[in-house]
């Protein structure tokens, strides 16, 4: 298969609407698209990513219309949750219809849907006409792509196309929160926080390790984001003789310590932005071991810790 690469979305959605496989940029990472209702297109997502079959993927949609298509019902808690946060970083976990193909869910009664705030995005899927049903454009396992050129190295060949744009602005997947229930359960954390939720339905809670819910989210049940380096995590310093053949990512370190790679972030924000992308760096130069500075679990802090933990697993 040879993968086209395109700045058009006319030309990217031409391959979904013909059962193909698209990668392309939204605010948190790039994504690996198709027909959602598209068995034999959803498939093709699988095979490409060698993606476990029970990890389900979360469908993506150009207006709010499109939950109907989705999901059987609509909450009062995912109305007020659409209501603030789409288009943006936010994932709701519904009950899905008989027209969603169960490989696309895992095999679960639930569809993630979430609406991305991108322009190149919308514009993508507006034209797909149908939800697309897109997890990360990468190996599993790998860190998630927030270049289109990282993307190339992972799936060059196996996907059809991918529709070029810039590097993501989040850098880390969309926070998932699963709206079945009477309350709502936050399973995924991501650029939306656990108190941007409660903020607008109090009673929003966090998932308990190893509750049945957490299947429903993607992101949670296998190793993810894992570069081919170690990785460490440290509050502060290292010390010099661990730092040769080494790399740092963090908001602040000595600039003279002597790591092989460094990079140092103004923000948080900024961290979670360029973490996956330094991982794949390092991979390229064959660092082995990388050093990750841990930050305050608030706000985007809480979604960069828990990408950083599963990491190094």
């Amino acid at each position: 298969m040879k993968t086209v690469l395109t700045d058009n979305v006319k030309t990217a959605a031409a391959f979904v609407r013909d059962g193909g496989t698209v990668a392309f940029p939204t605010e948190t990472v790039y994504g690996l698209g198709a027909n959602v209702f598209d068995e034999a297109a959803v498939a093709k997502i699988f095979e490409a990513k060698q993606r476990p079959a029970d990890n389900p993927l979360i469908a993506h949609v150009a207006a709010v219309e499109q939950i109907g298509e989705l999901a059987t019902e609509i909450t009062e808690n995912t109305e007020k949750f659409v209501e603030r946060f789409f288009p943006g970083p936010l994932t709701v976990v519904l009950r899905k219809t008989d027209r969603v193909p169960s490989l696309a869910t895992a095999g679960l009664g639930t569809i993630g849907v979430r609406m991305p705030r991108g322009e190149v995005a919308r514009q993508f899927l507006t034209a797909c006409g149908v939800p697309v049903a897109a997890p990360s454009a990468n190996l599993s396992g790998r860190p998630s792509p927030t270049t289109w050129q990282a993307v190339l190295e992972d799936l060059d060949g196996r996907i059809d196309c991918i529709l070029r744009g810039e590097p993501t602005e989040i850098g880390l997947e969309s926070t998932v929160v699963d709206c079945t229930g009477d309350v709502p359960v936050l399973l995924r954390a991501g650029a939306v926080s656990l108190d941007e939720l409660r903020a607008v339905v109090p009673e929003t809670r966090v998932a308990s390790s190893g509750e049945p819910e957490e299947s429903r989210s993607p992101g949670l049940k296998h190793r993810h984001y894992t570069p081919n380096a170690e990785v460490r995590l440290v509050s502060d310093t290292v010390p010099a003789a661990d730092c040769k053949d080494a790399a740092w990512i963090g908001t602040g370190v000595d600039p003279d310590s002597g790591f092989a790679l460094l990079k140092v972030c103004a923000s948080v924000e900024e961290y979670a932005a360029a973490v996956f992308e330094f991982f794949r760096e390092c991979d390229r130069r064959g660092i082995r071991v990388i050093y990750c500075q841990t930050v305050a679990e608030s706000g985007i802090g809480a979604a960069l810790m828990d990408r950083l933990r599963r990491a190094r697993l």
